[in-house]
């Protein structure tokens, strides 16, 4: 393919790759852009017309002037490197994103610059760096054809109705989500193309009297992104072209020089070569320092502003979709390589394009992360720009400095902090960290080509450069004819004005006279520029490093290594936990959890990680050498404070050492290169003439020198060190094709769409990349729901006891957020026409439209749904019905939810908490019509088998509870509805006394409502209780049948359809039971049982739910024949009651659940107590009347008292004598409250209050002294076994460490 010293054995040591010329090709002549044809092809697709109905003729509607025309590679030296194989689409395409633009002298002719970058397959880049210029065109043939579109054009203008067309891309406007995209591909770069009489035929051609221009491009591809130095040599090579003199050497000589003889800088050196005029410098940071990074970070912060650029940056980490929109294409280079240099030690792991070609923007329908850059027309309107998915997406509008944020969005840690650091590095560089770039300046119409009016547009340029950072070369040429006239001071004012500091332009101008005379280390004002924004570029990445370096200090503890070898570990990657998360997030302070438990989820984090564990068997990925670096130094340093984790912000201590690394590497140049010397070249070719580009000569560009011992042999042993792992044993050198097809497989679809095809983009390429799109949402689908069902099982299965806790309810919730974002992007994928910013939403709205139309909601409900609630039914509540459109009504009678990005999330996490996702979708897209309607068919929705999958695995979901909607959603308001089911055998349905009921949950209660007479079901509306936890019932014992014997209250949720069991068994009257008028009753959630759920057969309780369906042991059963408790039963049941609710505290706060559970529910301390006082207890009968544990603690307590009257007590030791006051006190006024709450009750009451103040222990040994447990207990009694007693007393004690609150619903009207 190419010669051998073209080959790759010097070409990665070189500091070029390729030189190119891009332009029109005098031969073929004018051709429209063929992608622009492809372009139109793409749109009628979109928009459901036949792609082939496109008209194939010529758009007369727009001025030639405007259209775009097909651009070529005019040449290429060399002609191809083994390493980095040519691609002439790509580069074609990138170098002149809009193809050729044409214009006349009215317009700005002043060269532009702008960068490019490619991603490869293995995702390691490659840089361009392009230097446009304007040339006139010479060839009469393309001038006639110019004149002859134009012609045409104004005889279309003429017969179309609106005499002066707009100058959008099209007259006619369709409703296609792309149309405004179109015009933002139109031409920008000709400012003012109304003419002097302001109308339309003058901003056309006239070959008579206008001079046409056309654009040209040069460009150099570089291994690494050198941009400054790049920049400086191809300005210096335009300035040779346009100069008046000709070049000290023919331009071969310098493009040679630099393609062959200038070598890659050795990592922490410096070099030196040499452009047409001046020498050119670039250094390459060490092999501990951050990598190299060379676009001006300085202006990025300018463009956006701190705060904005940090929200951005959150954004990028978070893996976003990310669109950056400005008329420069430089601007979106330098964001967007800007914001990923930030982003050390992670890398960015998705699509990733910052200039976007017109031909690829389908590619903003691509359902993955991505971070893209699009071009802007002057003068487009955002509102009007429709993209294909907003629901995840980042906008950042460069050149309004404003950026739209997804909803949802999590605050990066310690932000105000981080940005007051960022902004004192800025001040100290004289830059505002609120940012000071204005927009391009408005392009004014240029009346007349006078000296002055050429020398205004020249001064605009000069200060549009001026803002945008750097001055190119002839920037200074132009300074110079500018001196001493009155000119500098308008532009001085005008800087002052635009907030660009006045001192680097007087510095530029004092760099000007002292160039060519550089005294001894005196540097030029480029130079002393190029330094400031390298120090300053440097200093800004070290605030980032270290704000990782202080949040992942401790990673390594975390990282999980069980591999005995990097093959076992590549095959069972997808199966393994790389990272302790939850035991990471467990160490982290709480305000930065939201931000935190999202990263660790995402692709950066999980390559990191995986790198870090193939550490241990191949070389140390180079980002993360450097990042241990850090932290190894700031341990050593002892930098951190003492404590594991604070939320105290720590400042970045490398600031000033990062920045003189620089400056010492720039003030002593290491290397430098062969000067540009004269070449064998055939005489009499390539003459030079003023303003035109030469002909290059190709022999001479073709190869470089057969051998340049002077610096190839010097990097041989850092290449030899290279392959140094390759000679490692067999097991470490597994084949890299194979590594790599792992390592693919275990990341996500993203890497392999890094950067889409540029070179071959027929329809084949697009309908191939749209089924890659479809795996991979795919495939995501399965490892997301895999993921929740494993880490939702492994927490249910540790409240069974087995093993640790791997989720937390943040985790869970971002688990659950990953999800939505997942379905928004399937039904943003391939959608016909964009409405609303939630395609899921929309869609939903479309069928409820139809569902209500055809009204046939009766018949809506699958009929599955209606046997869901078969079992509920037949215990007293109606059947809920169950429908799409009956779940979305909820979601819109919910004012608090302001978006439809926000109703869709509500909607699916409603859903899911229903067990009824999977279904819900599956009824969405059983309307095939409407299906067909709103995609296309290439749309995931649209593929059968693909979309039968997708439902399966959402219904996997249904084999654990979620609580998703019920505990995000806490201020609605929720309809609840209530049913009392009496026992009916043994007593009267229904009372003639008032009853009344209070449900609550744990996020407040309902009040006491009264139940309408003779009535067992009720409806009420109250804010969101969350997970009910009791229900307070009771009446007034008002008339004749006032005795009630309740068997249950059930309650259920009418949007959620969680029904809550909550067990009596008890009667509720005065002379009957315990003579209780109201019962705390402690609710358990009812699974909802049908055929359909099999899956349920295994399933493990939900949290925080009551353990059983029995009901709390009563007196009834003790007094019966049923099998009593052994000793060894009862003391196990108070251990495991101490036990749980011991481990309710060490969970994090937001996931504790319900303490009244664990106090007074099945299972629960107050039961397992009752039962510890019921063992050896003489029931007497005195005339068919029950005696109960709070008789004998009410006959305690009045001996206790009558004996400290007579002064028995006063002998007893202080504190005893404190203890039984307290007793006393605590149990007289719970026999005063106002309430009836029965003597079981009561005796409730005393156990919770006593377990809150911590006085159990000590209330126990008086009760033991006490002589009346002689009368009314068994020699055998628990209660007078001292061993049994004091061991109670010590489980008893283990929960004075926790701060027990109870529920307002048990010590309401007690006044303690």
């Amino acid at each position: 393919m190419s010669a051998g010293p073209a080959g790759c054995g010097s070409a990665p040591h070189r500091f070029a790759h390729y030189f190119i010329i891009c332009g029109l090709d005098n031969e073929t002549g004018l051709e429209p852009d063929a992608l622009a044809a492809l372009y139109q092809w793409l749109e009628a697709d979109r928009q459901g017309r036949e792609p082939e109905a496109v008209a194939a003729g010529e758009n007369f509607d727009q001025s030639p002037l405007k259209r775009t025309f097909k651009s070529k590679v005019l040449a290429h030296y060399p002609e191809n490197i083994e390493c980095n194989p040519f691609d002439q689409d790509a580069v074609n395409m990138l170098c002149m994103p809009k193809g050729l633009s044409f214009c006349t002298q009215r317009d700005s002719l002043a060269p532009r610059f702008h960068s490019f970058l490619i991603t490869r397959e293995d995702g390691s880049r490659i840089y361009g760096f392009v230097h446009t210029f304007y040339e006139e065109v010479t060839s009469t043939q393309i001038r006639s054809a110019m004149q002859t579109l134009h012609q045409m054009h104004h005889a279309e203008q003429h017969t179309s109705p609106n005499n002066c067309p707009s100058s959008s891309s099209s007259s006619s406007s369709s409703s296609s989500s792309m149309d405004s995209l179109a015009s933002s591909s139109d031409e920008v770069e000709s400012p003012s193309q109304t003419g002097v009489q302001g109308g339309c035929s003058g901003s056309g051609y006239d070959a008579e009297r206008d001079t046409l221009y056309v654009s040209k491009a040069i460009c150099l591809i570089t291994p690494m992104p050198f941009m400054h130095a790049c920049r400086r040599f191809l300005s210096q090579l335009h300035r040779a072209v346009v100069s008046h003199q000709p070049p000290p050497l023919p331009l071969e000589s310098y493009v040679y020089n630099v393609l062959y003889e200038v070598p890659l800088p050795p990592p922490g050196r410096s070099l030196k070569f040499h452009g047409v005029y001046e020498p050119i410098l670039c250094q390459r940071p060490g092999p501990n320092e951050l990598p190299l990074a060379d676009f001006p970070l300085g202006e990025a912060f300018q463009l956006l502003g701190a705060e904005n650029l940090v929200q951005l940056f959150t954004c990028i980490l978070l893996e976003m979709q990310v669109l950056l929109y400005s008329q420069d294409y430089q601007r979106l280079m330098v964001v967007a390589e800007g914001i990923t240099t930030l982003l050390f030690p992670f890398q960015w792991q998705h699509v990733y394009v910052p200039i976007l070609p017109a031909s690829l923007l389908h590619f903003l329908d691509a359902p993955v992360p991505y971070l893209m850059g699009l071009q802007s027309k002057e003068g487009t309107d955002r509102s009007k720009l429709e993209l294909p998915q907003e629901a995840n997406l980042c906008f950042v509008d460069i050149d309004n400095h404003c950026i739209e944020l997804p909803e949802d969005f999590p605050q990066f840690p310690n932000k105000a902090e981080f940005i007051q650091e960022l902004s004192e590095v800025l001040l100290h560089y004289g830059l505002s960290p609120e940012g000071g770039i204005t927009s391009p300046a408005p392009t004014t119409t240029q009346t007349s080509v006078t000296g002055t009016g050429l020398k205004n547009t020249v001064l605009r340029e000069l200060v549009d450069d001026g803002r945008n950072g750097n001055l190119p070369g002839e920037a200074l040429d132009v300074l110079e004819l500018l001196q001493g006239n009155p000119t500098l001071e308008r532009l001085q004012a005008l800087a002052k004005r635009t907030g660009v500091k006045v001192a680097r332009l007087e510095a530029l101008v004092a760099g000007q006279k002292a160039s060519g005379e550089e005294s001894m280390g005196g540097r030029t004002g480029i130079e002393e520029e190029e330094l400031r924004t390298a120090k300053l570029n440097v200093q800004l990445r070290e605030v980032f490093a270290a704000r990782f370096a202080t949040m992942f200090a401790d990673y390594e503890a975390f990282v999980i290594q069980n591999s005995p070898d990097l093959e076992a570990w590549l095959t069972n990657r997808e199966q393994m936990h790389n990272f302790d998360k939850a035991s990471f997030l467990s160490d982290q302070p709480e305000p930065f959890l939201p931000f935190l438990s999202r990263f660790i989820e995402t692709q950066m984090f999980a390559t990191f990680i995986d790198n870090k564990i193939m550490s241990q068997w191949e070389e140390k990925e180079p980002l993360l050498r450097v990042f241990d670096g850090r932290i190894e130094k700031a341990r050593l340093y002892n930098v951190r404070a003492p404590s594991l984790r604070s939320s105290v912000y720590q400042k970045c201590t490398f600031l000033k050492e990062s920045a003189q690394a620089i400056e010492q590497r720039l003030m002593k140049i290491h290397h430098t290169a062969i000067h540009p010397h004269l070449l064998d070249m055939k005489i009499g070719q390539g003459k030079y003439q003023q303003g035109f580009f030469p002909k290059l000569q190709a022999d001479v560009l073709a190869s470089g020198p057969t051998n340049n011992n002077r610096w190839s042999n010097r990097t041989g042993p850092a290449h030899r060190r290279r392959d140094w792992p390759r000679q490692q044993p067999d097991h470490l050198g597994l084949d890299n094709d194979l590594k790599e097809k792992y390592m693919q497989e275990a990341r996500s679809l993203g890497k392999n769409l890094r950067q889409p095809k540029l070179s071959d983009l027929s329809p084949a390429v697009i309908a191939q990349t749209n089924w890659k799109f479809v795996e991979g949402l795919l495939k995501e689908c399965r490892m997301k729901t895999k993921r929740m069902l494993v880490e939702k099982m492994g927490r249910e299965a540790v409240e069974l006891g087995h093993g640790e806790a791997n989720i937390t309810g943040l985790e869970e919730n971002t688990l659950i957020a990953s999800l939505c974002d997942l379905l928004e992007r399937i039904w943003s994928h391939g959608l016909q026409v964009k409405q609303g910013k939630s395609a899921l939403w929309s869609h939903l709205m479309h069928y409820q439209a139809r569902e209500e139309k055809t009204e046939q909601q009766a018949e809506s409900p699958v009929s599955n749904g209606q046997e869901r609630r078969k079992s509920e039914s037949s215990i007293g509540l109606p059947a809920l019905r169950v429908s799409v459109v009956q779940d979305m009504r909820h979601i819109q009678n919910m004012g608090e939810i302001k978006t439809d990005v926000g109703r869709a999330r509500a909607w699916i996490r409603l859903s899911l908490e229903k067990k009824l996702l999977s279904q819900h979708l599956k009824q969405l897209l059983s309307n095939q019509a409407l299906t067909k309607k709103l995609y296309k068919r290439y749309a995931f929705l649209r593929c059968e088998e693909e979309k039968e999958q997708f439902l399966f695995h959402l219904l996997s979901l249904n084999a654990v509870d979620y609580f998703c909607f019920t505990s995000v959603f806490t201020t609605i308001m929720i309809p609840y509805r209530a049913v009392i089911i009496p026992i009916k055998k043994l007593s009267n349905a229904m009372t003639t006394s008032n009853p009344w009921v209070c449900v609550s949950g744990e996020l407040g209660d309902s009040g006491i409502m009264q139940i309408p007479k003779n009535v067992l079901e009720m409806t009420f509306d109250c804010q969101n209780l969350g997970k009910l936890t009791t229900v307070q019932l009771g009446h007034d014992n008002a008339g004749l049948l006032a005795k009630w014997l309740v068997d249950c209250v059930m309650v259920r949720n009418e949007i959620s359809g969680h029904t809550y069991k909550f067990p009596c068994g008890r009667w509720l009257g005065k002379g009957v039971d315990d003579g209780s008028l109201e019962r705390i009753l402690i609710g358990q959630l009812v699974a909802p049982c049908s055929d359909e759920e099999v899956v349920r057969g295994s399933k493990t309780p939900p949290p925080q739910r009551s353990p059983s369906q029995l009901r709390r042991i009563s007196i009834s059963s003790i007094t019966g024949r049923g099998n009593k408790p052994t000793t060894d039963q009862i003391q196990e049941a108070i251990s495991e009651a101490v036990n749980n609710i011991i481990k309710h505290f060490h969970k994090p706060e937001k996931e504790r659940g319900s303490l009244t559970v664990l106090l007074c529910g099945e299972g629960g301390l107050v039961g397992a107590l009752e039962q510890f006082f019921y063992h050896g207890f003489r029931i007497a009968r005195l005339f068919q009347k029950n005696v109960f544990v709070w008789d004998f603690i009410e006959r305690a307590v009045v001996y206790m008292e009558s004996a400290d009257q007579m002064g028995d007590l006063q002998e007893t030791a202080e504190p005893l004598g404190l203890t039984c006051d307290s007793l006393c006190r605590y149990a007289n006024a719970i026999n005063n409250t106002s309430r009836n709450i029965g003597k079981d009750g009561k005796f409730q009451l005393l156990i919770c209050l006593g377990a809150r103040d911590r006085l159990l222990s000590n209330w126990l040994p008086l009760l033991v002294e006490c002589p009346i447990i002689t009368r009314m207990y068994e020699e055998t009694a628990l209660l007078r076994d001292r061993v049994a007693v004091s061991s109670l007393i010590n489980v008893l004690q283990s929960l004075h460490d926790f701060p027990i609150s109870l529920e307002t619903s048990l010590t309401k009207g007690v006044d303690l």
